[in-house]
């Protein structure tokens, strides 16, 4: 392709992974990141960051352990990026099949990723998952922005106001009055889909906004975790504890059910609501002490009741999900020159790396001359 340049819009986990993959595997392409905000300030600053070898359908499976070995290798090739291995234990409650846990937790990569443990009281049973890890997202698309910024240009605080894509390339304009003429652009968004500069574009795909909302939990009822605690997964809710041993307290993340929220509203924090969903959720799923195993709620020592009265900060935002749950990598014009890569369903943190590899390919597939090598792990 020459010096032909590519522009990647948006500058979260998603986006920095992208602008990586281009670098990887489009040497001498110039690339071209812009976010209004800074690198990863957005949805990914605000992500637990927890990975798991998980999925719903076969694409998100197959999507988790590319992503899964994509961290892995990333990981060994530079050990001081803040991702730490976490144990991990699933809960399921009364009457829940085996099987379907199995499904959705065991992607072909790793046969012997799931485990069962001994039953539970009141017929909750718990399963060991292995392989899994939590990080700090914000920490990392800096590091990964640092490292890119001899190569990839980043041009931050920089809103798009227009796109508008052509036979030949896509004209980007910018809020700061520069315009940019552009080979293809890759578009990360995260939840901000109703930008006017490319409102129209992502209609057609049907997505919508949803809060994410996670609490935190008070250290005079839980022990400081330990970086020998697990995650434990209450798989019927979509909800889990999860120890954050770098920052010192606990992390409790359960589904909100509100949608179509904005996420330029201004950061008003949690709400009453937001607390006592998050208790409720915690009061029906976490068995006691005294029922579980030690591995299901060794992390824990108080009671599940006590963990609900816990709940007294946390973090707000929210995320792109599309109709069928999985992410979204679509050509967004005819000439292919614009691919949206997100809709990740609240895991963009843990499926970036297959978007990225998915979103570059897609796009090499409308271009006149293709990449070199195959999708890039380091």
């Amino acid at each position: 392709m020459g010096r032909s340049r590519i522009a990647v819009i948006g500058a979260g986990i998603i986006g920095c992974l992208v602008a990586r993959e281009l670098a990887a595997r489009l040497p001498g392409t110039q690339v071209t990141v812009l976010d209004r905000d800074g690198v990863g300030s957005g949805a990914s600053r605000r992500s637990a960051g927890l990975h798991l070898l998980r999925g719903g359908t076969d694409r998100t499976r197959r999507m988790s352990a590319y992503s899964h070995n994509y961290y892995a290798h990333l990981k060994r090739a530079h050990p001081g990026l803040p991702i730490y291995p976490v144990g991990a234990t699933v809960v399921t409650g009364p009457g829940e099949p085996g099987d379907r846990l199995i499904e959705r937790y065991l992607p072909q990569a790793e046969p012997e990723s799931l485990t069962p443990e001994p039953p539970l009281s009141a017929g909750h049973r718990t399963w060991r998952i292995s392989g899994s890890h939590y990080c700090d997202v914000y920490r990392l698309t800096q590091a990964l922005a640092l490292r890119m910024r001899a190569t990839v240009e980043f041009a931050e605080g920089v809103a798009v106001t227009d796109l508008v894509p052509g036979d030949h390339g896509v004209t980007i304009r910018c809020g700061t009055g520069e315009r940019i003429e552009a080979d293809a652009v890759i578009l990360a968004p995260g939840p901000w889909l109703a930008a006017p500069a490319w409102r129209d574009l992502i209609a057609p795909l049907g997505l919508r906004v949803k809060r994410v909302v996670a609490l935190h939990i008070a250290l005079h009822i839980a022990r400081p975790p330990d970086p020998a605690d697990q995650a434990i997964l209450f798989d019927a809710d979509d909800s889990f504890l999860l120890p954050l041993a770098h920052r010192g307290h606990w992390l409790f993340s359960y589904a909100c059910r509100e949608w179509d929220v904005d996420p330029d509203r201004p950061a008003t924090g949690l709400t009453a609501a937001d607390i006592d969903a998050a208790r409720d959720c915690l009061r029906r799923n976490a068995p006691t002490p005294a029922s579980a195993s030690a591995s299901a709620l060794a992390a824990a020592s108080a009671s599940a009741s006590a963990l609900a009265d816990a709940c007294r900060g946390g973090q707000v935002f929210c995320d792109a999900y599309s109709p069928s749950r999985e992410p979204v990598i679509e050509a967004l014009d005819p000439a292919g020159r614009i691919v949206f890569a997100g809709a990740a369903n609240g895991s963009g943190y843990r499926l970036a790396p297959a978007i990225a590899a998915q979103a570059v390919t897609q796009l090499n597939e409308h271009l006149s001359e293709g990449a070199t090598g195959d999708p890039q792990y380091v």
